[in-house]
């Protein structure tokens, strides 16, 4: 069930009916899948790496818990089920619908960014584009997040000649090899891009990689984004999907920095919702889905005025359609070389939040202890 074109797969039709625990929900998600638990009233998150532990995850819910699984690709539905007695029987069916690039004959005729017809490398060897240049029928919704994050850049950066850039957390780094070539090829920005990351063996492989694009002034880095010191100056900095607070601390080394572009897409905010009460507005605390959602949006609020006190213009942006991902709000930050003063109203909302739900965001505490606040 878990296809290279996998879209969404549903695990429902509970065993026990006054469970809990009511559906899971899983899609692709960065370069693994995302598990979405659906129990009660609360909703939880968890990331795999891969595809095998994916399907270790699906068996165990249909094993204990579930008794139908419903997958959907580009091209068919796959349905497992599971009678009372155990007996297990698998369907494979045209969809009904079309799938979600079929639909979308106007996206074709877009003018995108990355247009069709050039065999650009780096998205041939993700499976985006054919040799051709053709985008490849169930990556449309991949091709058009690609381009809006490439327009989303492209707004503020177009006429710049030069710029260097860190990619913290770029993981296989999808993006930061299509970042380079819109830089380098398609808006001719000498562009020195570095990629961090954790894992060794993804750094080797994406060296690997820019070294057979011909990237030359692409480089990878083992580096954790709170302690890394760049060699020169950083123009822009870029965090996608950096889990909890490693977004603050990407934020927090743009602003040491003074990086005159900020793009951020957070992931996994789990700070404030650790720490959040209040006695005045105890309704976004109350209900646990709530308080959740409220905490993440809560936090991205809080950072963007963060970064509005230390001189940047900034933007909270829908970055892909909620069909096809939760995590889709960008920061995007423009420095304005006009900081704030010491009781600018941006800071003085982010201290009533601070009062009112007895938080200390992480951002706040790094740009104080460094007397920035």
């Amino acid at each position: 069930m878990f296809t290279d074109s996998l879209h969404k797969l549903v695990i429902s039709k509970s065993r026990d009916k006054a469970g809990e625990l009511r559906k899971v929900e899983a899609a692709p998600y960065r370069d693994g899948y995302q598990f979405v638990r659906y129990q009660g009233t609360q909703v939880f998150h968890r990331n795999v790496s891969s595809k095998e532990e994916a399907v270790q995850v699906c068996c165990e819910y249909m094993q204990t818990h579930f008794m139908q699984a419903n997958a959907w690709d580009g091209e068919r539905e796959y349905i497992l089920m599971v009678s009372k007695g155990g007996k297990v029987s698998f369907v494979r069916k045209a969809n009904k619908a079309p799938a979600p690039a079929a639909r979308s004959a106007h996206d074709r005729k877009k003018n995108y960014i990355l247009g069709e017809g050039t065999a650009i490398q780096p998205l041939v060897d993700m499976g985006v584009l054919t040799v051709e240049g053709r985008v490849v029928r169930s990556k449309y919704d991949k091709f058009k997040q690609i381009n809006r994050f490439l327009e989303l850049i492209d707004d503020i950066v177009k006429d710049e000649k030069e710029l260097r850039v860190i990619d913290f957390g770029c993981g296989k780094s999808c993006l930061t090899f299509v970042m380079y070539h819109y830089f380098t090829q398609i808006r001719k920005i000498e562009a020195h891009i570095t990629g961090l990351d954790l894992k060794a063996d993804v750094i080797d492989h994406c060296s690997m990689c820019a070294k057979k694009y011909g990237y030359d002034r692409l480089r990878f880095e083992v580096g954790d984004i709170a302690g890394y010191r760049p060699a020169g100056r950083v123009d822009m900095v870029v965090s996608l999907h950096a889990c909890d607070t490693a977004t603050d601390y990407a934020l927090f080394n743009a602003v040491k920095w003074g990086a005159k572009y900020i793009f951020a897409v957070p992931c996994c905010q789990h700070e404030l919702n650790a720490q959040m009460s209040s006695e005045a507005l105890s309704l976004f605390t109350r209900y646990g889905i709530v308080q959740e959602r409220f905490a993440a949006l809560a936090t991205d609020a809080v950072r963007a005025n963060l970064l509005e006190h230390h001189g940047y213009r900034t933007q909270l942006l829908e970055f892909v359609d909620l069909a096809h991902t939760p995590k889709n709000l960008l920061i995007r930050a423009v420095r304005t070389g006009k900081r704030a003063g010491e009781s600018s109203p941006a800071i003085e909302e982010v201290l009533a939040v601070m009062r009112e739900f007895h938080v200390r965001p992480a951002l706040y505490r790094l740009l104080c202890e460094e007397e920035e606040l």
